[in-house]
């Protein structure tokens, strides 16, 4: 026989377990708060090479492609945020 639960007492299972979620990611969010180094570059200076993943799961390097291809970089400081 199944136990039967009061629906009030279950809405507030969820809730604290969404919560305790929340406070979780926040946590974990807060704990990834690294400070990019500063840099003096300025407009029309040479990019420092840098290794970044490819969309293909590869690795890329920057200077691969000097001298071979033009490169564009893009900075959204905002993306993925509320800011």
């Amino acid at each position: 026989m199944i136990p039967s639960i009061d629906p009030q007492e279950g809405r507030q299972s969820v809730q604290s377990l969404f919560i305790a979620l929340g406070a979780t990611l926040v946590a974990a969010l807060s704990a990834q708060n690294i400070q990019p180094p500063k840099t003096h570059l300025k407009e029309g200076d040479m990019a420092p090479d840098f290794n970044l993943t490819s969309t293909a799961g590869g690795k890329v390097k920057l200077s691969d492609f000097r001298g071979k291809f033009n490169v564009v970089l893009a900075f959204f400081p905002a993306a993925f945020t509320n800011g």
